[in-house]
């Protein structure tokens, strides 16, 4: 979504709502896969929401025609761990992605626009180390920008071996269960579906996007992706500000029609 479907200034493409119906009479399956939380990628596609699948939080979340067909949660353990490791270790602010919501430490409220863009539903807590709920992904915002540096140096250590850690642009950093990633969402959504991952096309531009171009049958960058992703890649399109991704859909609706 971001960097990729979405413009710099987080626009859908233009006319995007007609392509979607385009899709949908073609009968091929349009699928939002994003670190963004299913409340806010369905609120995105309000006006078709119904007719579309999601991949949200990174594949810990499957959802698919306005049915929750997979979710997979952090244990209660795991989370307070990475939220107290991540406020100990490093100035990053850890948030709890619940599946009714976010949750962030009362001291981060400063930031409170920067998450509803992404958590439209988000509370505050005091002690966010002894929060329950049901936490599908901690996801980590780098205010200084160096979310390279942190999963290189403290997240990925800790953590690599036991639990899938991806750096999602250049302030946010994801940690999930172990073998959730978008692929793995996109893999759960096919078996769903029955469309197997030869027959999906996927675009990408970062390092959370890595495991969904490596299941797909058909595998794109936009022309702005980092550049050690693009090695995952079959092929590339247009930027995310030249609208590569709408490039690419009409291409496949005009090699349907033929």
């Amino acid at each position: 979504m971001d960097h990729t479907l979405l413009t710099e200034a987080s626009q859908l493409p233009p006319h995007f709502d007609q392509l979607l119906t385009r899709l949908h009479q073609a009968g091929i399956q349009f699928v939002p896969a994003s670190g963004r939380p299913l409340y806010t990628l369905t609120e995105m596609f309000a006006a078709s929401a119904a007719e579309l699948a999601f991949v949200s939080d990174n594949g810990a979340v499957v959802a698919a025609h306005d049915q929750v067909i997979d979710t997979t949660l952090l244990a209660t353990a795991a989370y307070q761990d990475m939220v107290r490791h991540t406020l100990a270790h490093t100035d990053g602010i850890p948030m709890l992605c619940a599946v009714s919501g976010a949750i962030a430490p009362t001291e981060s409220a400063e930031y409170d626009d920067v998450f509803r863009e992404f958590y439209h539903q988000l509370d505050y807590v005091a002690d966010l180390g002894n929060e329950i709920a049901d936490v599908d992904k901690v996801t980590v915002y780098l205010p200084q920008g160096d979310s390279q540096r942190v999963y290189d140096e403290v997240l990925a250590p800790r953590y690599g071996d036991d639990y899938s850690v991806s750096v999602s642009g250049d302030v946010w950093i994801d940690l999930m269960p172990r073998g959730v990633d978008k692929g793995h969402g996109l893999r759960v959504l096919g078996e769903h579906l029955g469309i197997a991952p030869s027959e999906m096309l996927a675009i990408g531009d970062n390092y959370n996007d890595a495991e969904m171009l490596q299941t797909v049958g058909y595998s794109y960058v936009v022309a702005n992706a980092n550049r050690g992703v693009r090695q995952y890649a079959k092929y590339a399109t247009a930027s995310n500000e030249d609208y590569g991704v709408s490039q690419v859909i009409e291409a496949v609706l005009a090699a349907h029609n033929e």
